[in-house]
């Protein structure tokens, strides 16, 4: 394997492992039960904004063409505010069950947005790759409690989750050239630019209203984890995956979420190891062994630019 294709595996799955840490965090903000989820993605996106413009000030920055700005601006709408904002509405009104279970067609949906927006060739390797790693998943789901959460699902919240993973996919399948085309520093500090201008309108009046001091320090040191890690690290190695390993690889690792989440559960006693828990993790990293040997058509980026 490629040094820059270890280098995309490493950053995705750094990336999901990240996310999966950040699920325990984000319930324990909202266990606090003073910082709303929009405030929450509201802190994330402005955090991020001023993380990634201050980085770029520091460092050899790369012009961003000015007709590029609306399509990055698409990418901010697909990738981050229309994803969070059907995350946090839909995860009212559907279970954690029926949520994995929908969440868990993400990559599915991007190996057919690629296949479309980018000609990344669906092959049978690939396809059985992505239906091996779906297989361990839900093997997982099937014999997992989940607690928490809406006590019914409504139409309305499949629907949202859906529309989740579709932004979520066209984000990664269609966005690709775009993102080989700049360094990430520079492309991040414009994607998280629109994602807070964006989502401050629907958070001003939570925010204005939050009762900053009743917060507690557990709180804001997860709210920090998610602002830093889960938003500015996770969201730098996601770009940094999409330049070297295919979308569809990029979004098998999302399946590790709910294996990061097993695995938690039980360093913390909360859980206990089983067969069936190691079976499911086989399958995944299975799957996304096949299809990392999947042939295609898309040449590896160049790599040598030293502004990246």
């Amino acid at each position: 394997m490629q040094k820059e294709h270890v280098i995309g595996h490493i950053s995705a799955a750094g990336a999901y492992l990240i996310f999966g840490i950040n699920i325990l965090t984000s319930r324990q903000v909202a266990l606090d039960g003073h910082i709303t989820p929009i405030s929450v993605f509201a802190f994330r996106s402005v955090g991020a904004a001023l993380l990634f413009w201050a980085i770029s000030l520091i460092r050899p920055r790369q012009q961003v063409e000015f007709r590029d700005l609306p399509r990055i601006f698409l990418a901010s709408l697909l990738g981050l505010f229309l994803t969070q904002m059907t995350f946090l509405q839909g995860i009212t009104i559907i279970t954690p069950f029926d949520c994995a279970i929908v969440a868990s067609l993400t990559p599915v949906m991007t190996m057919f947005v690629a296949a479309v927006a980018i000609k990344e060739p669906i092959t049978w390797r690939k396809l059985l790759g992505v239906l091996v790693s779906l297989l361990g998943v839900l093997v997982l789901i099937f014999n997992t409690r989940h607690v928490g959460g809406a006590a019914q699902t409504q139409p309305l919240g499949v629907l949202l989750i859906l529309l989740n993973g579709l932004c979520f996919a066209c984000y990664l399948g269609v966005f690709k050239p775009l993102i080989d085309k700049y360094n990430v520093i520079d492309f991040m500090k414009w994607m998280f630019l629109f994602s807070a201008l964006m989502s401050l309108p629907f958070a001003a009046d939570d925010l204005l209203e939050l009762p900053y001091a009743e917060v507690s320090p557990t709180a804001w040191g997860c709210l920090s984890f998610t602002v830093v890690a889960a938003t500015c690290i996770s969201y730098f190695l996601i770009p940094v995956a999409q330049r070297r390993i295919r979308p569809t690889l990029v979004s098998m690792y999302s399946y590790l979420q709910p294996i990061i989440a097993a695995v938690l559960g039980i360093l913390a006693g909360m859980d206990e190891l089983t067969v069936i828990k190691v079976v499911s993790a086989g399958l995944v990293f299975l799957g996304v062994a096949i299809v990392n040997r999947s042939r295609s058509r898309i040449s590896p980026p160049d790599t040598t630019d030293i502004r990246r």
